[in-house]
């Protein structure tokens, strides 16, 4: 086979094309996974309890997870200790220290 030669003027062209960007990747995002044992259950009571405590006022359940920094599941898990323990009560929708 015979090999075509380029000339300057292809080679100029060439050079002067903009490269491209590669594309993009898209990843989805892992989700959390969420580990049930005493010790992480019991750390998230505690998100809980200081957050209801630091708001001195009755919270819903999506305000909880906000101030405490959490996900509305793992508020769940620490509510739940906390029902357990007599720590909270629930008032009206909200839920408040006991």
């Amino acid at each position: 086979m015979a090999e075509k030669k380029t000339t300057k003027k292809e080679t100029a062209v060439k050079a002067a094309e903009p490269k491209k960007a590669p594309a993009k990747k898209t990843v989805a995002a892992k989700k959390a996974t969420l580990v049930l044992n005493a010790e992480n259950v019991g750390f998230k009571a505690g998100d809980v309890y200081q957050a209801l405590a630091a708001a001195e006022k009755a919270l819903s359940i999506k305000e909880i997870a906000k101030a405490a920094n959490i996900s509305e599941e793992e508020t769940l898990l620490g509510m739940g200790w906390l029902f357990k323990e007599g720590k909270i009560i629930q008032a009206e929708d909200k839920i408040v220290l006991a």
